[in-house]
């Protein structure tokens, strides 16, 4: 099972990579903090990733290595998403506005780019139109 999000913020994959930089100068690896305590904690550690979305694109993922359940400063539950550093940019893929997370069924997640595949120097917004105007 993996996550999406939308990533608040970000124009760009590397505005994504600076707050995690930025992020890992207090911490060891890249942490979210968000309200919502997942239900499915042992299959998201169990090989999941999350999926950003970055200017109403899926551009890339980063894997799960722990999912910490907290208190928050009001002694409410909440959630810590512990991550890989590596980003990992995948197949552009549109995505329309949501709030929060959600779940992504690994059938339903974009494919990882390959390195060197021809067009990487695409930028995303643009893959993802030519991909989404392809009529088969």
């Amino acid at each position: 099972m993996h996550m999406i999000k939308l990533c608040v913020g970000a124009g760009e994959i590397a505005d994504l990579e600076a707050w995690q930089k930025r992020v890992m100068q207090r911490a060891p690896l890249p942490v979210h903090h968000t309200r919502m305590v997942p239900k499915k904690i042992d299959e998201l550690l169990d090989g999941g990733s999350i999926y950003w979305v970055i200017k109403g694109i899926i551009q890339v993922r980063q894997s799960f290595s722990d999912i910490r359940v907290i208190d928050d400063r009001n002694g409410k539950r909440a959630c810590e998403l512990v991550f890989d550093p590596e980003l990992i940019p995948v197949d552009p893929t549109p995505k329309r506005p949501f709030q929060g997370w959600r779940y992504l069924k690994p059938v339903e997640a974009p494919a990882d780019l390959k390195q060197g595949k021809q067009g990487d120097d695409i930028p995303p917004d643009l893959h993802a139109k030519l991909k989404d105007a392809m009529v088969w």
